[in-house]
């Protein structure tokens, strides 16, 4: 049997999950889809040949991780993702997590990073067995160096806060941001 790639999967759950609300609703989500890939977030970004900023964040075992000294050991796979309350980062974090073993034989390092809580990072991190670092990326900080950070759109913080999230508190911040997710391959020297 041959699996679904992380695209396909992705696209199942985004038809599973907007199939099941209601129609108003649906037209909230929409427009708030609508408006992120129609802003201007990638033109601002990091992209391919870019340096990249250099960090030292938290991990979920409570050290530190630099990215200088992961680029010593060799490139460094950069996933942003949102939270563990995110289906469609979850996905993206279980494929990364499938992908370890060929990261490490190519000499990659593999690290996730996101503005949750310490907490809430070391649940997600638990509840997927990840075997990679899980960075703590307080008030977005390096999320913003790198280009990616976006606003929740107005309308969809009330519906957010209907499912059960209250993205403010869940990262321990008191604003709406959250980073775009995206994954990076960094070079030996630091380069995009």
């Amino acid at each position: 049997m041959i699996s679904k790639t992380l695209a396909e999967q992705t696209q199942e759950t985004v038809e599973a999950f907007i199939g099941g609300l209601p129609e108003d609703v649906q037209q909230v989500v929409g427009g708030a889809f609508e408006r992120l890939l129609n802003s201007n977030i990638t033109e601002h970004a990091k992209g391919i040949g870019d340096v990249a900023p250099q960090f030292c964040l938290p991990n979920v075992r409570g050290g530190d991780t630099a990215l200088p000294q992961l680029l010593e050991n060799g490139p460094v796979v950069l996933s942003f993702y949102r939270g563990g309350w995110c289906p469609f980062c979850n996905l993206e974090l279980q494929a990364l997590q499938a992908y370890l073993p060929q990261f490490r034989e190519l000499g990659a390092s593999l690290i996730g990073i996101s503005p949750e809580t310490p907490d809430h990072a070391l649940t997600t991190a638990e509840r997927h067995a990840l075997e990679f670092e899980v960075l703590i990326d307080s008030g977005n900080r390096v999320a913003r160096d790198y280009g990616l950070l976006y606003a929740v759109h107005e309308p969809m913080r009330p519906l957010y806060l209907r499912w059960g999230l209250d993205v403010p508190a869940h990262n321990g911040e008191d604003n709406w941001e959250l980073p775009v997710p995206a994954t990076y391959l960094i070079d030996r020297d630091s380069v995009v």
